[in-house]
């Protein structure tokens, strides 16, 4: 708390934005973005990697919120104060951060893998200023962003290895080991007696989580097999073909996530429907989407 105390010493309104920006990059949105973009234009195995870090991430992450429930810094201590505007996507448990684990899971990542140096350096740089962005908005403490970052770090170095030579024999097995250990969370989320002064907000958001992460793992495994064995697509193409394919498909990816929503949830339930919402759309940006990409690559070439 001494050093929240002093952080939140120095705030000034320049920062605070420039902070709640920083931390943006942890959000799930920025993941997808970022997730995509690699696995549409850059290398699809990398992407491949991105994903899974980041989904048994989060799995460890919500998974380590519900079991050890450390309530947020200005709880523990009432005369604490946070940057206001960062409240809303900070509420239920604070350890470990959610925002951290999946930025540093992520940027570290590409910074492990990517060939260039100033890549490897803005993804690092980035990396580092999560945690502090995350502090410093008064929403975690070091223990919170340290451990995260730990997790974090530990799922980019173990993970690497499985998507270098030879890594088409070990997908499905890793695959599959991702959807059982979804499904162990749920069975955790569904049945353990969780106290009564549980928050609930943390419990629907982990719930959420859970049925999120179980749906997209089964899309992935269908993206996978398929691909391998008929669709084979291909990455490149020309640097303004690749913007066309990604705001293409992100924008066709949000339609999705938004569109089916209500009728999936009427005709399933909250839950069911929640899975196989994202069932969908993993399986439209790793399958439907990508079947269009011959067609931009000879776009791209007749320039």
């Amino acid at each position: 708390m001494k050093l929240l105390y002093f952080l939140e010493q120095i705030r000034i309104p320049v920062l605070d934005k420039l902070m709640l920006l920083v931390t943006s990059l942890g959000e799930e949105t920025a993941f997808l973005v970022i997730a995509l973009a690699l696995f549409w234009c850059i290398h699809k195995y990398m992407g491949y990697y991105i994903l899974s870090v980041g989904f048994v991430g989060t799995l460890a992450n919500q998974f380590m919120k519900l079991w050890f429930r450390i309530p947020r810094p200005w709880i523990l201590d009432e005369h604490f104060t946070i940057v206001e505007q960062a409240r809303e996507a900070a509420s239920g448990y604070s350890f470990p951060s959610g925002h951290t684990q999946c930025a540093v899971g992520t940027l570290c990542g590409i910074a492990y893998t990517a060939k260039q140096k100033i890549v490897r350096i803005v993804c690092i740089a980035l990396a580092v200023l999560v945690p502090i962005s995350r502090m410093y908005l008064g929403v975690h403490t070091p223990l919170d962003v340290g451990a995260a970052s730990l997790m974090a770090l530990a799922l980019v170095f173990a993970f690497q290895p499985l998507f270098g030579k030879n890594s088409h024999k070990r997908m499905p097995i890793l695959f599959g080991v991702m959807i059982l250990l979804s499904v162990a969370y749920l069975i955790f989320i569904e049945c353990y007696p969780f106290p009564a002064d549980l928050d609930a907000h943390n419990y629907a958001s982990g719930l959420k989580s859970g049925y999120t992460l179980f749906g997209s793992l089964l899309g992935l495994i269908v993206v996978y097999i398929v691909d391998e064995k008929w669709l084979h697509f291909t990455t490149k193409a020309v640097w303004w073909v690749q913007i066309l394919k990604v705001v293409g498909g992100l924008a066709l990816v949000l339609c999705i996530k938004s569109g089916t929503k209500e009728l999936l949830n009427s005709l399933m339930g909250e839950n069911i429907g929640r899975a196989a919402r994202y069932f969908l759309i993993v399986v439209f940006a790793g399958i439907v989407w990508p079947s269009t990409f011959r067609w931009f690559s000879k776009l791209g070439n007749k320039e």
